[in-house]
């Protein structure tokens, strides 16, 4: 059981509302061309996303003060809940597509994103799983199969959305958990391969997803399609040099950027606010993974430490893969970057996962 309780982390709790600022900052100078052409209302989007980050600091703030250990009592309960859900939004006339996808439920701006809480219910689960059966996990039948198949399982009801960059990243969180807690290497490299094959067929499987790896290669290839979006993405980033075109200046927000307050909001970011801006988020990232990772290996128990982990991996695997995309370094998927982008269950979420955090280093012992 956690030990007495004690003030939570401090520098943990200033980095992210230091992320969460500049994130709003950035959400309502990346979108308020597109919100006044479309909604004559340049706050539309920033509006949205303040009341997105009130929910979620609300939630972190009750949720800190929650011990860690009642997610371990709820964690299956959740896991179904979750699952129920990835059920329920596939069904015509419950589930709503936007984009080509079928990733949520609720009505209007004011949809949650099921695959979202999926991946913190999955943590959750699989911390439970790794702490009470640790000693099995170099077995491929006793420990890593049963972990692994449940993991898959979610993969594949997200993909039915589809929704491969929260599936990847998701799995990536969860294939670093099991890692941690002691599989074998020679496990890990059997099972990539058949991963990696996997990944191959659904990139064959699916044409747009083939144009995206080809762009990735070579996006002049194909400037109007496929190659659009990382073409304007580095037309944004190159101009903004060291110090940028200043705050509220970016060229490509102008129509050239499809959407940029989502995905690609950190080539907004480094168009107006330069090397210096883009490295300072970064610095600002690092920090809050440095905190998590003290707090994990201070964390009283194996589900704390697990917890800890996951909750981590996800974030720094989401941010690998939302800057890698952006900068032209991996093919384009849709996936957010945390706290700055727009997007209430992706911030929600994450206030989420941090209040965890911060009541699990008020148990720590660091």
């Amino acid at each position: 059981m956690p030990t007495k309780r004690s003030t939570p982390d401090f520098i943990l709790l200033i980095v992210t509302f230091a992320l969460l600022a500049l994130g709003l900052i950035m959400v309502y100078s990346a979108s308020a061309v597109w919100a006044d052409y479309k909604f004559d209302d340049s706050f539309f989007f920033a509006k949205r996303q303040m009341l997105f980050a009130g929910v979620g600091i609300f939630a972190m703030f009750f949720i800190m003060n929650v011990d860690y250990w009642t997610w371990r009592k709820f964690a299956k309960v959740l896991l179904i809940v979750c699952f129920v859900l990835l059920i329920l939004v596939l069904i015509p006339g419950i589930g709503n597509v936007r984009n080509g996808s079928r990733s949520w439920i609720g009505v209007g701006a004011f949809s949650v994103q099921p695959s979202e809480f999926m991946k913190l219910a999955m943590i959750a689960f699989l911390a439970k799983y790794l702490s009470e059966n640790q000693k099995h996990i170099t077995s491929l039948k006793k420990g890593l199969f049963p972990s692994l198949g449940l993991v898959f399982l979610a993969f594949g009801m997200i993909m039915l959305q589809p929704d491969l960059g929260t599936g990847t990243v998701m799995v990536g969180t969860c294939i670093v958990m099991i890692f941690i807690a002691g599989a074998r290497i020679s496990h890990f490299v059997g099972l990539g391969v058949l991963g990696l094959l996997g990944f191959v067929g659904l990139i064959i499987s699916a044409p747009y997803r083939i144009q995206r790896i080809t762009s990735f290669l070579d996006p002049w290839s194909d400037p109007q399609n496929s190659g659009f979006q990382i073409i304007q993405s580095l037309y944004a980033i190159g101009p903004g040099g060291l110090f940028g075109l200043g705050l509220g200046q970016s060229r490509q927000k102008f129509f050239y950027l499809p959407e940029p307050q989502t995905d690609f909001i950190f080539a907004i970011l480094a168009e107006e606010l330069g090397f210096i801006g883009g490295s300072f988020v970064l610095l600002l990232f690092a920090l809050l993974l440095w905190r998590g990772i003290r707090i994990a290996l201070g964390a009283p128990d194996l589900f704390g430490s697990f917890l800890a982990v996951g909750i981590i991996a996800m974030i720094a695997i989401q941010v690998m893969i939302n800057i890698g995309v952006v900068t032209g370094l991996m093919p384009v998927t849709g996936i957010t970057l945390p706290f700055l982008s727009y997007g209430g269950s992706s911030l929600t979420l994450m206030l989420v996962a941090i209040g965890v955090l911060l009541n699990i280093s008020r148990h720590s012992r660091y």
